[in-house]
């Protein structure tokens, strides 16, 4: 059985595409996903709002994030790691 507290959180990597915002970073997430009649993987891509509280990543920066309660009206996402410096 497992414990009331304890939930497996969702972890992705993405690449932050703004750091205009104070606290908010702007990742894009993208993931392959196969073409249902013909096969191909074709590339899909989520844009999300992540809660960045140190303001450590900067655009271009590849990052862990995992879900959170919601922080904001559109913020389900904290920071967890600046995986590495990408140069855009």
């Amino acid at each position: 059985m497992t414990e009331e507290g304890s939930k497996t959180q969702r972890s992705v990597v993405g690449r932050v595409v703004s750091d205009k915002m104070d606290k908010t970073r702007t990742v894009l997430v993208e993931r392959r996903v196969r073409h249902p009649l013909y096969g191909k993987f074709i590339r899909r891509s989520t844009k999300l709002h992540v809660h960045d509280e140190e303001n450590v990543s900067r655009m271009g920066d590849r990052v862990r994030i995992r879900e959170c309660r919601p922080v904001s009206k559109q913020k389900r996402f904290a920071l967890i790691e600046v995986v590495g410096q990408d140069a855009l």
